[in-house]
């Protein structure tokens, strides 16, 4: 192609706004790859994370270029990308890598329900999908009021451990927190939910779980499969009453721990199927 055919001239003859934005996108994370594909936007990407499963086609439809906290920086290159799209700090040595070869890099930084929402019209305006953008984030945010009308309703609401790694134990992030709120659920540790970063969400004494006496736990440990007889074997956990009365329960980290539509579609639907259930049988 040459500057005529991709440049600005070619911009100024094209009535479509399709033609603007970046066209090839590498996404470093599964929630702009989902958001694209949602978008009908996916014909732009031409790299994602290896971690990603949804939607299930990008696995066969895209090349796998980058893990969470590595990337396959020449096989990028060799891409072509006008755009990289990346999630947080945790990503900034990539970006770094990218940037000195001279490629634009996008990374997000969302952390809350909010921040979510405002990732994802950001990304929908750099494809020229703003319009399209904007009605799929207001049926999302009207299901989320539909669902906290529900929870609403609950005369009790159930305390709430949900853990996203098991040792040491690490309580969930705040987008998280905000969902198991909307679901009808109290976070048990609304405190560490401020928190950034994993490091700063750890529960050193499991002791202190047992003390805040959850009804409900839900585990997504980061990929790795929930084990429920594993946490209620934990020594002292025996009288938790979530261990007595079976309420252990896993939401997959493709569904919950991603901060794009799936924590705001699935996760939440999860969330707040088990909370319900629960609410019928103890509250």
């Amino acid at each position: 192609m040459t500057e005529e055919t991709t440049g600005w001239r070619a911009l100024a003859a094209s009535p479509d706004s399709s033609a603007y934005g970046p066209q090839r996108i590498v996404c470093l994370t599964e929630e702009p790859t989902e958001w694209l594909y949602l978008l009908g936007e996916e014909r732009r990407i031409v790299g994602i994370s290896g971690y990603t499963v949804r939607p299930p086609r990008a696995r066969e439809e895209k090349p796998k270029v980058s893990a969470y906290l590595s990337a396959k920086i020449d096989k990028i290159v060799q891409l072509r990308p006008d755009c990289v799209i990346g999630f947080s700090d945790l990503q900034a040595h990539i970006a770094a890598q990218l940037i000195r070869h001279g490629i634009q890099v996008t990374i997000f930084n969302q952390r809350s329900v909010a921040e979510i929402f405002s990732m994802m019209y950001q990304l929908a305006a750099m494809v020229g999908q703003a319009e399209r953008g904007l009605a799929l984030i207001h049926g999302m945010q009207q299901r989320l009021l539909e669902i906290e009308r529900a929870a609403s309703s609950l005369k009790r609401r159930p305390r709430v451990f949900f853990e996203e790694w098991h040792d040491p134990h690490i309580s969930c992030i705040a987008w998280v927190s905000e969902l198991v709120g909307i679901a009808g659920g109290d976070d048990c540790f609304p405190e560490l939910a401020k928190e950034p970063m994993g490091k700063g969400r750890i529960i050193a004494d499991g002791l202190d779980i047992v003390r805040r006496a959850p009804d409900i736990i839900f585990g997504s440990w980061c990929g790795k499969k929930f084990r429920p007889e594993l946490v209620a074997a934990r020594l002292g956990w025996e009288n938790v009453p979530a261990v007595k009365n079976h309420q252990l329960f896993e939401i997959k980290s493709s569904e919950i721990l991603q901060p794009g539509p799936a924590a705001l579609t699935d996760g939440v639907e999860k969330l707040h199927k088990f909370i319900m259930e629960w609410s019928r049988q103890h509250g």
